[in-house]
């Protein structure tokens, strides 16, 4: 996780959060947390970039809409992270 973006972690975090959320919702709980828009010239290709890394998996629920799911790795590499951070955060 340690070669990820912030905003590449925040994407694992809202997938995990969720039960096979699609693009669009990713988004709009993204913009929710920044305040602002996120646009999907920068949504999608950090999605694929996960999916690549193998911490994403990429499911199709229809002919137009895609689904997210953490693999197993992706859950790893999220309890690594929380050890790690909880080493100095109470």
């Amino acid at each position: 996780m340690h070669d990820l973006t912030g905003f590449q972690r925040d994407l694992l975090y809202v997938i995990a959060g969720k039960d096979k959320p699609h693009g669009l919702a990713i988004k709009e709980e993204l913009e929710n947390y920044y305040e602002k828009e996120i646009h999907h010239g920068r949504l999608y290709p950090n999605l694929d970039t996960l999916v690549d890394k193998g911490l994403v998996e990429k499911g199709q629920r229809d002919r137009r809409t895609n689904f997210y799911t953490l693999t197993r790795r992706g859950r790893r590499e999220i309890s690594a992270r929380d050890e790690w951070e909880s080493q100095y955060v109470e």
